[in-house]
């Protein structure tokens, strides 16, 4: 089962099971700590009755080691237990982390869908986080109701009326507490989801800030992101409101429920009922027992953030796929054959192709959307509509999408590069050791002219390329990410308009580089460049989201208006 098969509430069961163990020894050892510091008010009591009334030296001695080692296994108790439900907490929101990465790069996709790349960033950074708050939030909360059993016990022993007092009124407190998180949660729902969509917005934003600059509508962009931004400022200062609120007035109860334990045993006292070391515990008690309540109101303000974080997780988990699940492996070797039958799709209507093994084919098209459509059912980032697309005869649904994706290799124009140096974009870490690894990607490099790339940087292929590559112009970014498609050497290569942001002598160049590094391999080149498509082996036109011609680039430019129309033009 892959993780977008789980939902958000079967992965969080997941991640704490896994650190069941940990969760275990984190709350035992906060227990222990939360008996220890009710204990240290009973031992004063016991301490001012036995040996201060009394006078008693060696008591007063024996008393005060007795409290040394309490202080000792408190400091102890806690730094471990804190340790133990930290790193709880850490490893279940790395567990989240990996789960929802996992589903975003699932080859049969769907996860992107009407998400922004910041957007789902959120999930995966903040929102995860929150839920794996969740691990140490139930300590705390576990520690919680030690203390206040602890303490109710020691309650008791003194007094059954103060003792009553704190069992009978402690889930009262849980249970208003409970009632005053529900507006926080609502409103850290939408908190979250607003801030999501502006750093989907500012990410989308800054990564097309060249082209806004260019278009001179770097103020538009500014003022939609302001737009966005004060919205979810809104949304996050609501959220604030609310936890205030929530706060404050937990608080305020739980300052009442402790005066009242206080005024009890001052009353208690007053009658006799109660010895001066005994009023001295329990008011220590009642003070003590503030800790737990306030804990239990920020467990309470915790529960409720997780819950509508866990929520934004499930639903990124619980996408459904974009294309169906294959079983079928791809039979080695491949043969990179590909065929489509009646294919409808976006802009593609109806259309059969017959695309060679081992041949360098051009695809022309008068209308982009076919272009996209016909990428992304080769790609097979989407089924289409009506029809099949085949590789060596198996219909691609039949095929498991990973082993697709490693035969069926789809170079699409805008691609990303990565942060790092550029030769880390070209070559896949584990294959840089040397010997023909290195050779080919020189041959790679070379084929893209990207080789020209890295001798006009400061440090070769070892300079930074910026995030996204915003260091490079756009021609140097395509030579790159072509060298990067050509070094991985999939049986069929697919790469969409490879060359429109560099000169023309340039595009010759790795129009030639390029026929001669995939000579006898599957290649296809969706373009309507003439430099590539002149050395292609053949040429096919979709126009109108159908064949409208084939042959070769001279034929076709010869004979064809359309054809000359939409390459020449």
């Amino acid at each position: 089962m892959g993780a977008g098969e789980l939902s958000g509430r079967d992965v969080l069961t997941r991640s704490v099971k896994g650190q069941t163990r940990r969760v275990a020894l984190g709350s035992a050892l906060g227990s222990v700590h939360q008996l220890g510091e009710a204990l240290v008010p009973v031992l004063i009591g016991v301490v001012i009755d036995q040996a201060v009334a009394g006078q008693d030296a060696g008591r007063l001695a024996l008393w005060l080691g007795v409290l040394a080692v309490m202080y000792v296994t408190l400091s102890w108790s806690f730094r471990l237990g804190a340790k133990a439900g930290e790193r709880s907490a850490e490893e279940a929101a790395h567990t989240l982390r990996l789960a929802i990465v996992g589903r975003v790069l699932d080859a049969r996709g769907g996860a992107e869908e009407g998400r922004l790349p910041g957007e789902l960033a959120n999930v995966a950074t903040e929102d995860a986080k929150r839920v794996g708050a969740v691990n140490m939030a139930l300590m705390a909360g576990i520690w919680a109701v030690s203390g206040v059993a602890v303490s109710a016990v020691a309650l008791l022993l003194t007094s059954v009326t103060l003792g009553l007092i704190v069992l009978l009124g402690t889930p009262v407190l849980l249970w208003l507490g409970h009632l005053l998180s529900k507006p926080l949660e609502r409103r850290s729902e939408a908190e979250q989801d607003k801030a999501a969509h502006a750093s989907g917005v500012a990410a989308d934003l800054v990564a097309g800030l060249r082209v806004l600059k260019g278009l001179g509508a770097q103020d538009a962009a500014v003022e939609r992101y302001r737009r966005t931004s004060r919205i979810s400022l809104a949304a996050a200062l609501r959220s604030a409101r609310a936890e205030s609120w929530q706060t404050g007035l937990v608080l305020a109860l739980t300052g009442g429920f402790i005066a009242l334990i206080a005024l009890v045993g001052g009353r208690l006292a007053l009658n006799g009922s109660l010895t001066l070391g005994q009023l001295v515990s329990a008011v220590g008690l009642a003070l003590f027992l503030l800790g737990p309540l306030e804990t239990f109101a920020w467990v309470n303000a915790e529960l409720a953030q997780g819950r509508a974080s866990a929520a934004r997780v499930a639903e990124v988990l619980a996408t459904g796929h974009a294309v169906v699940d294959g079983d079928d492996p791809v039979a080695e070797p491949v043969r990179g054959e590909l065929r489509l039958r009646g294919v409808r799709l976006g802009g593609l209507d109806g259309v059969d192709l017959d695309l060679p093994a081992g041949q360098l084919t051009g695809i022309a098209v008068t209308d982009p959307a076919g272009a996209e459509a016909l990428l992304r059912c080769l790609g097979r980032e989407t089924d289409p509509e009506s029809g099949s697309v085949e590789l060596d005869g198996v219909p691609l649904t039949r095929l498991d999408p990973a082993g697709l994706r490693a035969a069926v290799l789809v170079a699409a124009h805008d691609a990303a590069l990565f942060e790092g140096s550029l030769a880390a974009n070209v070559t896949p870490e584990e294959d840089s050791q040397g010997g023909e690894a290195d050779l080919l990607t020189e041959r790679a490099m070379a084929a893209a002219r990207a080789d020209e790339v890295a001798d006009s940087l400061p440090h070769g292929t070892a300079t930074g390329v910026g995030e996204g590559g915003r260091s490079l112009s756009g021609g140097q970014r395509q030579r790159v990410l072509l060298a990067r498609a050509l070094r991985a050497e999939p049986p069929v290569l697919v790469v969409h308009d490879p060359t429109t942001a560099v000169d023309t002598v340039t595009e010759a160049r790795i129009a030639s580089g390029l026929r001669e590094f995939r000579q006898g391999r599957t290649t296809i080149v969706v373009t309507n460049s003439p430099a590539l498509l002149a050395v292609t082996d053949h040429v096919i036109l979709l126009d109108a989201g159908r064949v409208g011609a084939e042959g070769t680039h001279a034929d076709l430019v010869r004979t064809d208006a359309t054809y000359r129309t939409a390459v020449l033009a």
